[in-house]
């Protein structure tokens, strides 16, 4: 069969071939529709995620979109690969696609989706009326995020990025541009949270824009009492993968530093997301409530697309 095959960590998948997977009696064969390329894909080709691949040559794609052999057409995750014309998938771990939804939606805006939902419902702790801040908005997950966080009911939505025309496309109640002197974006977020504190934070950059965020957000009075406390949630670190955090911003300030990440949930919530989270997330994507730009790439161009500059876009393998 036809694959996209990688051979060592940090190079770029090739169109090769590859030999069927054979299913084990917990497994079935999937014929697969779509995959998308994922941030978490590139960094387990590059060997710098903590689940890299471990032998090669392998089939890269962690998750995707197709048919069981009963003509189903389903989502779900495979350890052996996923843009491939084949993979195997686990017999009881899979989610059926609305008829309504395309493949290159539905292969699209699990990942993105999943995180964004669990990053705000339960790492978050979102509750009807919270004023959210996003920090990362304009990234593809970041984008999913404002549309979430206003489904699961948030009462005031801050998003921050750099790219100001996905920040004036984003449903939120106010935005502030990264490209702007630190002193302005600082007075920003100030101004913000003197409208109405932040409840949770979720943030996708890191790096410099977490330490001008939470510096802000630090107190500056010794005999301050606690009457809020924000939920600081870390999912990504596209601006940088380590920061300068003083110790007198956790201690002057009521707030919450946690990450969300596949190391971080637990067996309930991999049952919630098969039975509750992605089901929902489907109906809500074929009833056009929440969505996601993408780029359709068929499996032969994989290298190609594996460097390609989507602009915003979820880059889908078709197969």
């Amino acid at each position: 069969m036809k694959a996209a095959v990688l051979y060592r960590a940090g190079e770029t998948p090739q169109y090769a071939n590859f030999a069927e997977p054979i299913p084990s009696e917990h497994e079935q064969i999937i014929e697969i529709k779509a995959a998308s390329i994922k941030n978490l894909d590139k960094a387990r080709a590059k060997g710098t995620h903590y689940d890299k691949h471990e032998n090669y040559p392998v089939i890269v794609g962690v998750d995707g979109v197709g048919v069981l052999a009963n003509g189903t057409r389903v989502y779900a995750g495979s350890a052996t690969g996923m843009m491939s014309e084949k993979a195997l998938i686990n017999k009881n771990w899979y989610v059926p696609v609305p008829d309504k939804l395309d493949n290159i939606t539905a292969a699209a805006i699990p990942n993105p989706a999943i995180s964004a939902w669990l990053s705000l419902a339960y790492k978050g702790k979102l509750k009807k009326g919270d004023t959210v801040l996003i920090l990362g908005a304009t990234g593809i997950t970041g984008k999913l995020a404002v549309q979430i966080a206003r489904h699961l009911g948030a009462g005031r939505i801050i998003a921050i990025g750099r790219n100001q025309r996905a920040l004036d496309n984003l449903s939120a109640d106010a935005t502030i541009s990264l490209n702007q002197p630190d002193d302005d974006v600082k007075q920003a977020i100030k101004a913000e949270a003197a409208k109405s504190p932040f409840d949770v934070v979720i943030d996708y950059l890191w790096g410099k824009p977490a330490e001008l965020l939470l510096g802000t957000l630090a107190g500056h009075d010794l005999n301050a009492t606690v009457d809020h406390i924000t939920r600081y949630v870390q999912v990504g670190e596209m601006a940088g993968p380590a920061i300068n955090l003083p110790a007198s911003i956790l201690r002057s300030t009521a707030i919450e530093l946690t990450g969300a990440g596949g190391g971080s949930v637990s067996q309930e919530i991999i049952v919630k997301i098969q039975t509750e989270i992605l089901p929902e997330v489907f109906k809500l994507a074929a009833e056009g409530k929440l969505s996601i730009d993408t780029l359709a790439i068929p499996l032969k161009d994989v290298a190609e697309a594996w460097q390609q500059d989507a602009q915003g876009k979820r880059v889908v393998i078709t197969m």
